[in-house]
């Protein structure tokens, strides 16, 4: 078996109603892009809604002739939901108030899709060559993916955030745990594009 490299991002800024990129979420999404286009990939994976869909397509055209895959797996679902004693003490009521805005349906279809993404984009490749593969993806399964390479309690992916195209790398080697090779980079956005997708405070760390 060989390695598998998943390049991770979260889709460019969308509008307020999610329904397309912003202007600054396009420029997001190629500049991501230009960056990834030595990447020797092996396929893009994307979720099905517009936002992640257009930021697939824009960094798509500077890679070349690279498969792309949409699935409901790579999309916007809540990939795990912790009962109160997992959480600490002190987070333990913000955290639930949070989860309760998602149905019952919505927790048993995140957790169909997380078990289909869990064995679709992790672990080692299939065959003896290193796989290259990129994940556009949302906030939330970013998070769990990132949270569980660094086999952290899994109620902690709550805590994780990933900025609109920033860059995320875990290598899943055989026999190997997983590595967390990048996190959240945006080191190729300037800095009027970074910390999107993040509390107005961040800007500040631009």
């Amino acid at each position: 078996m060989g390695s598998r490299y998943l390049f991770l991002t979260r889709h460019g800024e969308a509008l307020p109603d999610e329904s397309a990129l912003t202007d600054a979420g396009s420029r997001q999404a190629a500049l991501l892009g230009d960056r990834l286009k030595q990447v020797p990939f092996d396929a893009i994976h994307h979720g099905p809604l517009a936002r992640a869909e257009q930021t697939a397509k824009l960094v798509a055209d500077h890679l070349g002739d690279v498969p792309t895959h949409v699935s409901d797996a790579a999309g916007d679902y809540l990939p795990y939901c912790p009962g109160r004693a997992e959480l600490p003490a002190d987070s333990a009521g913000v955290l639930l108030s949070f989860l309760k805005e998602f149905t019952i349906l919505e927790r048993q279809r995140g957790a169909k899709l997380l078990k289909e993404a869990t064995a679709r984009f992790t672990g080692p490749a299939d065959g003896e060559q290193d796989r290259y593969e990129l994940l556009v993806t949302h906030n939330y399964l970013a998070g769990w993916l990132v949270n569980q390479a660094q086999e952290a309690p899994p109620w902690r992916w709550l805590a994780l955030n990933h900025a609109n195209a920033a860059l995320s790398v875990i290598r899943y080697t055989p026999g190997q745990v997983p590595s967390l090779l990048v996190f959240n980079d945006m080191g190729h956005l300037p800095p009027d594009l970074r910390w999107t997708g993040f509390p107005g405070e961040f800007r500040t760390l631009a």
